[in-house]
């Protein structure tokens, strides 16, 4: 198998112009590839890693490498259980852009990672959301729940 990078290069940049068209930000792709790694990232942070591994199977080979990018596997996942918490995360993940990407808005962290996880039903089978939200806390099940059927 060869590895067409130039391809990948093509495919991600039209990933990231559609996603920040989605995210109502198409004039802003910076700021919708911050706000895409950092929900991929926190997620990976709180699902189990075989569940990592097998979303990752699924993705196109542009998006693997944004999800593995700095991953270090760790035993203890942070306990996050509620919404809040998991936008903490997302925010931590984003470091110092958090403050200008989410504008002080626990509404608007909310409706981007609402809208990722809509936009990833474009590469994740159905049955792989519901794994994904099948691991995840009580309170954290409606992010992926309340959007499986798109």
């Amino acid at each position: 198998m060869a590895l067409n990078f130039n391809q990948y290069a093509t495919e991600g940049n039209t990933f990231l112009k559609d996603y920040a068209k989605e995210m109502n930000m198409p004039n802003d792709r910076n700021k919708a590839g911050r706000v895409f790694t950092s929900i991929m990232h926190a997620l990976r942070d709180i699902i189990p890693t075989e569940e990592s591994l097998q979303l990752i199977a699924q993705l196109p080979m542009f998006l693997k490498a944004v999800y593995v990018n700095g991953w270090s596997i760790k035993k203890n996942k942070p306990k996050i259980k509620h919404m809040a918490e998991f936008l903490d995360l997302v925010r931590a993940h984003d470091g110092s852009a958090a403050v200008n990407d989410f504008e002080y808005s626990d509404e608007v962290a909310e409706q981007y990672v609402d809208t990722t996880f809509i936009y990833l039903r474009k590469y994740i089978s159905l049955g792989e959301m519901e794994d994904i939200r099948d691991s995840l806390p009580k309170d954290l099940k409606s992010m992926i729940y309340s959007n499986l059927m798109f």
